[in-house]
């Protein structure tokens, strides 16, 4: 899931203006007196959005407890504050949609977002990205013997996309013959596989291998094809004009990341929940480290002390 294919830059051109629009007309950017760092020193409250069946990055298991790598990054920012404001801080979180996120980022419903979001250069316009602490890619979840996978295969195929992801853009672009049928959530996307409404079902691979692992009598399933057709940084979304809070962010993010590639116990744990060799998704240890060690290379090494 670290490689992707290439496509067709003009072709991604193209959709740029049709989604310029989209967003400006669903989004405004007031200004804002009071900065998110302000905002939590004042109420020792960090309101935080993710997804709540993005597993492994963000859900709800069955107590109904927020559980995922994503939201283990929500703590970590939390801890960071505390120890930069000096005070205890709440970390309430809220579920959010693709359809949603980025307009309660720039209303300000929200101080961050960090589920499975991807970024793209169309959503910086309207919201500032961290670092990416993941790496994902679109892919196809289908069913065993079906021959999808190709850019070709896909022609006059149904395929279940969430509305408004990247994911939808993707295949729109790499088979603009393919026939997009919208899916609320990927429960919902799931249920129209297995019931034949639609060929395959197009969301982030390591979602879908989630999904795979997770989900009840998903053994006839695959995700294909194997290399995803994009490559794109998983990273959270704060409020423009905030470089201080960002500064956080990024800082915890890029601690988190030492702390695996030193081997300290507390980001090793993280990880190895999630990604480790008994995780949702086993992920090459190495090429774990040569993408944390290249995001900590674009910044600057943090000293951790040995206690932690």
């Amino acid at each position: 899931m670290l490689h992707g294919l290439a496509f067709s830059a003009k072709r991604i051109a193209k959709s740029i203006p049709l989604l310029s629009l989209i967003f400006t007309l669903a989004l405004s950017t007031p200004s804002w007196a009071e900065t998110v760092m302000e905002k939590v020193a004042r109420t020792g409250v960090l309101t935080a959005g993710t997804r709540k069946d993005a597993i492994p990055f963000a859900y709800l298991n069955e107590n109904e407890d927020w559980r995922g790598y994503s939201i283990d990054m929500l703590v970590l920012i939390k801890d960071q504050l505390e120890k930069e404001l000096g005070k205890e801080i709440v970390l309430e979180l809220a579920e959010v949609t693709p359809e949603n996120r980025i307009p309660m980022v720039v209303e300000r419903k929200l101080d961050i977002v960090c589920g499975s979001t991807s970024f793209t250069w169309e959503r910086e316009r309207f919201v500032d990205f961290s670092l990416s602490y993941a790496v994902t890619g679109t892919q196809l979840l289908v069913k065993q013997g079906s021959g999808l996978g190709s850019p070709e295969s896909l022609s006059s195929k149904r395929i279940g996309v969430l509305p408004k992801t990247i994911n939808e853009q993707v295949i729109r672009l790499v088979q603009s013959q393919a026939t997009l049928v919208s899916v609320k959530n990927s429960a919902e996307g799931l249920t129209a596989l297995k019931l034949g409404k639609i060929d395959a079902f197009a969301w982030d691979g390591i979602l879908l291998e989630g999904l795979r692992k997770t989900a009840p009598n998903l053994d006839a399933y695959k995700v294909v094809p194997k290399k995803p057709y994009t490559r794109e940084g998983i990273a959270c979304m704060v409020p423009e004009e905030n470089s201080q809070f960002l500064d956080v962010v990024n800082y915890s993010l890029v601690k988190f990341m030492q702390g695996f590639v030193e081997g300290k116990s507390k980001s090793v744990d993280i990880f190895e929940e999630w990604f480790g060799a008994k995780g949702v998704i086993p992920i090459e240890r190495g090429l774990v480290i040569e993408f944390f060690q290249d995001i900590i290379d674009s910044r600057a090494q943090i000293p951790i002390p040995k206690n932690e």
